[in-house]
């Protein structure tokens, strides 16, 4: 073999070595990567089957079981519009709680969205980024009347209402 065709070989032979190692990179990266759904996505049959993906919106008031015994928990996951009910086998987040956004990770089995990960919001004013797109895309571009409230306030003409730790607090103009 000439010295000419033995640079060609190495030359293929390294091209070959690059474009295979990206190819694995490519497909380690697309195997890591988990794609976010909210409940009316889930209900349309956006989600690819078998996957793992990321689950958020709001826990439903009310919704919370608790297994006796056993670290076991089920709860509901909605949008105001799709409810997508949710088991989870670990220890929850401080934060967990009715009413509030939440993000889960896992897959679904059987219409149940089987969670490995729950990641709960870190203060009073604080919402997945994911969560309130998707509930403000659902909701004509604003976040949804609050429908997980517990309490009723009667709010005067002309005052604003606003959230102050989980209490619903009226300030005048």
């Amino acid at each position: 073999m000439t010295p000419r065709k033995r640079r060609m070989v190495l030359v293929l032979g390294i091209l070959a070595g690059v474009g295979l190692a990206a190819a694995l990179a490519s497909k380690a990266m697309r195997d890591n990567v988990m794609f976010f759904f909210d409940p009316s996505q889930i209900a349309a049959g956006e989600v690819p089957t078998g996957d793992r993906f990321r689950l958020g919106g709001m826990v439903e008031l009310g919704s919370i079981e608790r297994a006796p015994g056993s670290l076991e928990v089920k709860f509901v996951v909605t949008d105001f519009k799709h409810k997508i009910p949710v088991t989870y086998n670990k220890v929850l987040p401080d934060l967990f709680r009715e009413g509030q956004g939440v993000v889960a990770h896992g897959r679904l089995q059987s219409g149940v969205f089987v969670a490995d990960d729950v990641l709960a919001k870190h203060d009073e004013n604080y919402m997945p980024p994911e969560v309130e797109r998707s509930l403000k895309e659902k909701h004509g571009g604003q976040m949804p009347a609050a429908e997980t409230a517990t309490k009723t306030t009667l709010v005067e003409p002309g005052a604003q209402p606003q959230v102050v730790s989980d209490v619903l607090t009226v300030s005048g103009s």
